[in-house]
């Protein structure tokens, strides 16, 4: 029996606990929010307990769990812990923006072809809740965040993807390098019947993954240009190109080189170049996982999107309301305001995590009329915009006045517009979590009368 501490109790630190006694361990748990005391963790020099299960909230730097690590405590996360108590195939999906996108678009792909499937991980369900007692054929998509895989050991996933990598967290991780590090811990483990899909666009993506040491197959995808090997766009159209590979019992892989033809680029329901990116990434994993090429055609014209990125949520007269609270990081954030068409008034801000705005605003192009700004990093980002010109800016308290101001504007400007929610900025602080922050901003519109 180990002697087990559980380090935060949300969600993923709550499944963990549960999931260890009822495997007989011995578990302590502690969270800083229900005793501010650090626990004791060492005693005569030596680790009082034999691992420390971290909450991907927690900071790993925190003094306690240096002097565990020190004393000889493992220290990992409810990923490994899952991988290492469950049982199932890993499909495992990463990138500083556009996870959650891929990750349920991967997964409704895979149950349409019938898969025994649970998408599990940062999407919002603790992968261990679903990982023990399943069965083996089982397909565990899952999102995973930086702070998820920091804290893997054995963790392989039968397919990785990473979708894009720009700076993010640079509060936790302290440089944009260690950031994608803890990312590429994803192809860690791989063997040579896994495979690893990434964004040969993206180039911190291209260039990390040429300097990546891993056994698997890469596939490559790109929106921008035809590739020998991959899931590309050609004349408006989605294909996957395979060449010979041995394969495996379970994974027969391809006899032979061919070219399959899965939908043309219009016909993809959720709109953006953003998400045409998700979906080749999406197309790449359930193709390499063999699902067939009609199965993922006809998921990727119904599929609408997830909630809380570029989410409509209603209209007034000629201006819409689009929440984006999944917007989390700048790069997110110039995505959504590339998707969107016609003015903009703005509603950003919230947790500091010490990123740049520059690019954010530059990204404005004329399209942004209004700028309303709250939360921590509003004077940050008012000063970042009126350096570049642009002081149409607004300080505002909270949610509801972001609305209201941003509603009270685009109406008297007299044309169709889009109040939209795109914060570039984490939701703590103000928030829970960035689903609160859409539901806010969604009250806040339908408050004004905003109509589905």
């Amino acid at each position: 029996m180990k002697h087990v501490l559980v380090v935060g109790m949300g969600m993923s630190g709550i499944a963990a606990a549960e999931a260890l006694r009822g495997a007989g361990e011995a578990v302590d748990t502690y969270d800083k929010k229900q005793n501010p005391e650090y626990p004791a963790v060492v005693k005569d020099g030596r680790a009082v307990y034999d691992q420390l299960v971290v909450s991907p909230g927690v900071p790993l730097d925190l003094p306690f769990i240096e002097e565990a690590k020190t004393a000889g405590s493992e220290i990992i996360g409810e990923l490994e812990l899952a991988y290492r108590m469950g049982s199932g195939t890993y499909f495992a999906i990463t990138g500083t923006n556009g996870k959650t996108t891929t990750t349920t678009l991967t997964g409704e792909i895979f149950k349409a072809a019938g898969r025994p499937t649970e998408v599990v991980g940062n999407i919002g369900v603790s992968v261990i809740s679903k990982s023990v007692g399943c069965a083996p054929d089982t397909c565990l998509v899952t999102e995973c965040s930086s702070f998820q895989l920091d804290t893997t050991a054995d963790f392989r996933p039968h397919i990785a993807a990473v979708l894009n990598l720009s700076p993010d967290h640079l509060d936790r991780h302290g440089t944009a390098e260690n950031y994608y590090q803890a990312k590429l811990k994803i192809a860690k483990n791989q063997r040579p019947d896994d495979f690893f899909v990434f964004n040969a666009d993206d180039p911190e993506t291209a260039a990390h993954v040429r300097a990546l040491d891993t056994k698997a197959h890469l596939v490559p995808f790109s929106r921008k240009r035809e590739l020998p090997y991959g899931v590309f766009v050609r004349d408006g159209v989605i294909v996957c190109r395979t060449m010979p590979c041995a394969g495996t019992a379970n994974d027969p892989g391809f006899d032979e080189y061919c070219e399959v033809p899965v939908c043309r680029t219009e016909e993809i329901f959720i709109p953006g170049s953003h998400n045409l990116e998700n979906a080749l990434a999406a197309t790449a994993v359930a193709f390499f996982a063999g699902i067939s090429p009609d199965v993922i055609a006809e998921t990727l014209r119904t599929f609408k999107g997830v909630e809380h990125r570029l989410e409509y949520a209603g209209k007034i007269g000629g201006i819409r309301f689009v929440n984006d609270s999944k917007g989390t990081n700048p790069d997110a954030a110039i995505k959504a305001l590339e998707a969107t068409q016609g003015d903009i008034y703005l509603i950003a801000g919230g947790y500091d995590k010490h990123s740049s705005y520059d690019e954010f605003i530059d990204a404005f192009g004329g399209k942004v009329r209004g700028l309303y700004l709250l939360g921590q990093t509003a004077d940050d980002i008012r000063r970042a915009a009126e350096a570049k010109g642009f002081t149409r800016n607004v300080m505002c308290a909270d949610m509801k006045e972001c609305v209201e101001r941003a509603y009270g504007d685009a109406k008297a400007a007299g044309k169709p517009a889009t109040v939209l929610l795109s914060p570039a900025c984490a939701s703590w602080g103000m928030y829970n979590h960035f689903e609160e922050r859409g539901e806010d901003f969604k009250n806040n519109a339908k408050a004004l009368g905003a109509v589905l």
